[in-house]
């Protein structure tokens, strides 16, 4: 600021007095009062700039001196704006980064699944023509062969057990409208009146005893349900994935295998220790598997018979006492394998469900 003062009053002219002579003020005290002149103006700025404040938005950086030409304002928006674009450019180069390593991840996936895709074919196409050898567990094997067979056996009593349990609601829901219609008959037929009251509580015990059973067979075709569809099929999802692992270990071993018959030069037995790790890891995941089928085999022979055994004897108590008439022992089943009954329409869907 001092420097300007003293540019300013140092260009400045001396003043002339009315007849147009110059002044008798020395040279110090023009440049005194040019001084306080310029200290007022300066102080007055100063103070509506502090009233005022200036505005951030509309501030400008000089780059040139006092009185620079408007070329060398550089605006601060355009600061920010290239603040933004700069921010802008790093956001979309660090999500091309991230799309090109997801990419290039499905790209590797993509590629293994092939490799070992072909290598599997290739074993399976071997194993079918008679040229590629097949690991073998005899015993387990056999296991297998075993629970397959027992699936479809029991999945056939599960088809006879439903169609006999459809049969009998149709049954019972006939006897139910049978005793309907001989009781109505006995109302408005009063030559007939006993006849047809006896058969209309026949019917309607007949009716009672069959819901009964009902439930006793529901409760039996229930359990042989989850023994089949959920129990069998989660142990044979087992095999499945213990048989997959079998065909992918030997698929890298005879891999292995013809590597070690080829030639030993530096990129063969680069291949070679590839195939050898590869070998390993598969090898471990076959044992792991097939240590996990064997145990739910175990286990599932261990809830069959559990299941079964009481299930057959539930059905033979109940079927035994049904036909015998023995509506007293037929109740006395349901109790003892803590089966409830639903009460009549409870299987019928509300209004609001029918709507």
């Amino acid at each position: 600021m001092t420097d300007s003062i003293m540019s300013k009053a140092a260009t400045m002219e001396i003043p002339i007095n009315s007849n147009g002579d110059t002044g008798t003020l020395p040279e110090d005290d023009s440049l005194e009062q040019a001084a306080k002149l310029q200290w007022s103006l300066d102080e007055k700025d100063l103070q509506q700039v502090m009233v005022s404040g200036p505005n951030l938005n509309e501030t400008s950086i000089v780059s040139g001196g006092y009185g620079g030409t408007a070329e060398g304002i550089i605006p601060t928006s355009s600061i920010k704006g290239s603040n933004m674009h700069h921010s802008s450019s790093s956001s979309s180069m660090m999500a091309e980064q991230t799309t090109r390593g997801v990419a290039v991840e499905k790209l590797e996936t993509v590629k293994k699944w092939g490799l070992n895709t072909y290598k599997c074919t290739k074993q399976i196409i071997s194993e079918r023509f008679g040229r590629g050898s097949r690991t073998v567990d005899l015993e387990l094997e056999a296991q297998i062969e075993v629970l397959r067979d027992t699936k479809r056996k029991y999945e056939n009593v599960l088809r006879l057990a439903r169609a006999l349990t459809n049969h009998f609601y149709n049954m019972v829901q006939t006897q139910h409208a049978l005793g309907d219609s001989f009781a109505e008959l006995s109302q408005k037929s009063p030559e007939l009146r006993d006849e047809f009251g006896y058969n209309a509580e026949t019917q309607k015990l007949l009716c009672k005893n069959g819901e009964t059973l009902l439930g006793a067979v529901n409760f039996f075709v229930s359990s042989i349900n989850t023994l089949v569809n959920k129990t069998m099929e989660d142990t044979l999802m087992t095999i499945k994935l213990y048989e997959n692992a079998r065909l992918e270990f030997d698929a890298y071993r005879s891999d292995l295998e013809e590597l070690s018959l080829g030639p030993r030069d530096a990129v063969a037995m680069a291949r070679i220790d590839a195939a050898q790790q590869q070998y390993h890891v598969h090898k471990d995941k076959y044992e792991r598997l097939r240590s996990d089928a064997t145990i739910k085999l175990k286990f599932l022979e261990e809830n069959k018979v559990k299941v079964m055994h009481k299930q057959l004897l539930l059905f033979h108590n109940a079927i035994s006492a049904y036909f015998a008439g023995n509506q007293q022992q037929l109740e006395q089943t349901l109790k003892q394998f803590s089966i409830k009954l639903k009460p009549p329409g409870a299987d019928k869907p509300s209004w609001l469900e029918e709507q």
